[in-house]
C-alpha cells in the first residue's frame, strides 16, 4: 500500500460514503467532508434528505414525521453497516470498532462517526 496523506484518505472516505449513499440509500449528499481524528473517522454529509422527506418533516399536522424519517434512515444505514465499515477499513487499514450516526430533519445534515480499534498511524 502506498503512503497517502491524511487529506487523500479523507477524500477516499468521502468518495466511498457518497457511493454508498447513492447506491444504497438512493440519493447522494450535496456535500461531504471526512475528518480522521486519532482513532475516529467523522463524516459530515449535507443535504441528504429527499424532497418528500423534507415535506414530511415540515408538516405541522404530522408531528411524528421527523421521528419517522430518523428511524427509517437509521434502520437503512444499519442494514448497510457492513458495507460502510468494510469501505472505511479498506481505506484506513484499521478495523472499525463501532459506528454511530444521526440525521437532522431540519437541516438535512447527517453525521457518521466510525470508532476504530486504533489510530491509522502516521500520514
Amino acid at each position: 500500500m502506498k503512503n497517502r496523506t491524511r487529506g487523500q484518505l479523507e477524500a477516499e472516505i468521502c468518495e466511498a460514503i457518497i457511493k454508498f449513499e447513492k447506491e444504497y440509500m438512493g440519493r447522494g449528499p450535496l456535500e461531504t467532508k471526512a475528518y480522521i481524528i486519532d482513532d475516529m473517522v467523522l463524516v459530515r454529509l449535507k443535504s441528504v434528505l429527499t424532497q418528500a422527506e423534507l415535506k414530511l418533516a415540515g408538516t405541522a399536522e404530522r408531528k411524528d414525521g421527523q421521528e419517522l424519517i430518523k428511524r427509517i434512515r437509521i434502520t437503512l444505514l444499519e442494514q448497510g453497516r457492513p458495507l460502510l465499515e468494510e469501505a472505511v477499513e479498506n481505506i484506513v487499514g484499521v478495523k472499525v470498532k463501532s459506528l454511530h450516526t444521526d440525521i437532522s430533519t431540519i437541516t438535512g445534515e447527517r453525521v457518521i462517526l466510525f470508532s476504530l480499534v486504533s489510530s491509522p498511524g502516521k500520514f
